[in-house]
């Protein structure tokens, strides 16, 4: 079986945004950054009721797909939603979508559609 020579080429951007938000948990909690909320580790481990190690692990895996940024004050760790790379994500995975499977207007014999 060989493999498909006309794969979407994501930027490492995009690929990271699509991983980070690859789970329903982590798309809760990037609900709880809306309007620039900052929060800490334990402030969302509450909100969502979950263990604070498993709340780190969802932050870490949504601040390294460029979804939140950090900031360190002493021991406390402050997250936040970072619009400009979600934003640069997001523009990589519409060209590559768009390169792929262009709308059906703009679709001359090739794409999905």
């Amino acid at each position: 079986m060989t493999m498909a020579t006309n794969a979407i080429e994501l930027s490492n951007e995009a690929r990271g945004f699509l991983k980070a938000l690859a789970s329903e948990t982590r798309q809760q909690i990037m609900e709880l950054f809306a309007g620039g909320v900052e929060l800490t580790v334990n402030e969302v481990a509450e909100r969502m009721s979950l263990a604070q190690s498993a709340t780190s692990t969802h932050l870490a895996t949504l601040r390294d797909g460029g979804v939140l940024t950090s900031r360190r004050e002493w021991k406390t760790v402050y997250y936040r939603a970072d619009p400009a790379r979600i934003r640069t994500a997001l523009l990589d995975l519409h060209a590559s979508l768009n390169a792929c499977c262009p709308p059906a207007e703009e679709a001359s014999g090739g794409g999905c559609g």
